[in-house]
C-alpha cells in the first residue's frame, strides 16, 4: 500500500470535546449518552461542525493564531499543528496574508450510534489540496457541553479507501476500544505495539512490511551510527483520554482505526562537531543550545486497516502524519 508522507501533508497546511447528554432525536424524545446507544452526532450538526472547522482552521493558518486552533482541534491532530503554528509565528509574527484557504467539498459523514463519551463521528471530504484522493477528519466531544474537534486527520488515495460497514438507518459502526473488538490487534493495543515493533522489532508479524514498519526501522538502523555523530531513537505509546483511538467497521469485519504516538530522537555529535541547526521553524521550537546535541520530539498519528481476527492477516498503514512539537538542545 502507499502511504503519504507526513512533510508532504505538512506543506500543504495545516489542516487542518462525562456528564449527561440530552439528545433529541426524531420527535420530542429524549435520552442520556453515558447509557443510550444513540447516534453521536445528527448529518445536520456534523456539517455544521465540518463548516465551523474548515472557517476557523483557514483564520488560524492565516494568523498564525495558536489558541484559535484549540477551539476547533485537540488531540493528535492538535499538537502537531499547534506547534507548527507556535513556530511560525515566531518566523513571521504578521502571519500569512497568502495563505490559500482549505476547502472542503462533497463531504459524506460516518457517524457511528454510541453510547458513553468520548463520542467520534468521521467527516469524509474532498478538498483543493488533492485531485486523486480524500481527506477523512475525526471529531470528538468529552461531554455533552463540550465543544466538537478535529482529533485525527488521514489523507487516503480513492484506490486505498476502505469499505465501510453500515447498521440500520445507514449509520456506520464503531469498534470497541478493547472488548468485543473482533480484531488481530484492538484500537486500545495499537500505539503500544506500535512502538514496541519500532523499538525491537516485537510483533513483527501483526505489521505488513512497508514505508512506516519495515523500511522505517531499516532507516533508523542505518542513522544509529554515522560519522561523526550518534542518533537514539525512544518510542511512546499515546493514551487516552488526550490521545484516544477511534475505530470504524469496515465491509470484510476489519476495521479503519486512528490512533496516535509518541517519538524521539536524540543526535549526539562528537567532539569538534556542532549540531546544524538552521532551520528557522525548529529554532522557534528548541529550548537550550545545542552544543553537542539535539532531542526532537513528535507526534504521529495513523490510519491503518486491522484484519478481522477469523481471518488473519497484518495491519495495513494507509496513512501516516508527524510533526515536530519540541526541540531541545544541549
Amino acid at each position: 500500500m502507499k502511504a503519504r508522507q507526513a512533510r508532504q501533508v505538512r506543506l500543504l497546511g495545516a489542516a487542518t470535546t462525562t456528564t449527561v447528554l440530552t439528545v433529541a432525536l426524531s420527535g420530542c424524545v429524549t435520552v442520556h449518552g453515558e447509557t443510550a446507544v444513540v447516534p453521536a452526532v445528527s448529518k445536520s450538526e456534523a456539517k455544521k461542525v465540518l463548516e465551523r472547522f474548515s472557517k476557523t482552521s483557514n483564520k488560524a493558518n492565516r494568523t498564525f493564531d495558536v489558541k484559535l486552533n484549540t477551539t476547533v482541534e485537540t488531540g493528535a491532530l492538535g499538537a502537531i499543528d499547534q506547534a507548527g503554528l507556535k513556530s511560525r509565528k515566531k518566523v513571521q509574527p504578521g502571519g500569512n496574508p497568502g495563505y490559500k484557504s482549505l476547502r472542503l467539498s462533497d463531504e459524506r459523514f460516518l457517524i457511528p450510534k454510541q453510547a458513553g463519551w468520548p463520542k467520534f463521528f468521521v467527516a469524509d471530504t474532498q478538498t483543493n489540496r488533492m485531485r486523486n484522493g480524500r481527506w477523512l477528519f475525526v471529531f470528538q466531544r468529552d461531554s455533552a457541553d463540550a465543544p466538537w474537534k478535529a482529533s485525527y486527520l488521514a489523507v487516503i488515495e480513492n484506490t486505498e479507501m476502505p469499505e465501510f460497514a453500515f447498521g440500520k438507518g445507514g449509520y456506520a459502526k464503531a469498534v470497541p476500544g478493547t472488548s468485543g473488538h473482533g480484531l488481530t490487534l484492538s484500537p486500545d493495543e495499537l500505539s503500544d505495539a506500535y512502538v514496541s515493533y519500532l523499538r525491537d522489532g516485537e510483533g513483527e508479524d501483526d505489521f505488513a512490511p512497508g514505508e512506516h514498519t519495515s523500511k522505517r526501522r531499516a532507516q533508523r538502523q542505518g542513522a544509529e551510527n554515522r560519522p561523526g555523530r550518534r542518533t537514539e531513537f525512544a518510542d511512546q505509546a499515546a493514551k487516552a483520554p488526550q490521545y484516544a483511538p477511534f475505530a470504524l467497521r469496515t465491509k470484510d469485519g476489519g476495521a479503519l482505526v486512528f490512533f496516535a504516538s509518541h517519538h524521539h530522537s536524540k543526535e549526539t555529535f562528537a567532539e569538534g562537531y556542532k549540531p546544524p541547526v538552521k532551520d528557522p521553524l525548529l529554532k522557534a521550537l528548541m529550548t537550550g543550545k545545542p552544543k553537542q546535541s539535539v532531542t526532537y520530539v513528535r507526534v504521529s498519528e495513523q490510519a491503518v486497516t486491522v484484519p478481522a481476527k477469523k481471518d488473519g492477516g497484518q495491519v495495513g498503514f494507509l496513512n501516516r502524519i508527524d510533526g515536530l512539537t519540541s526541540a531541545k538542545g544541549e
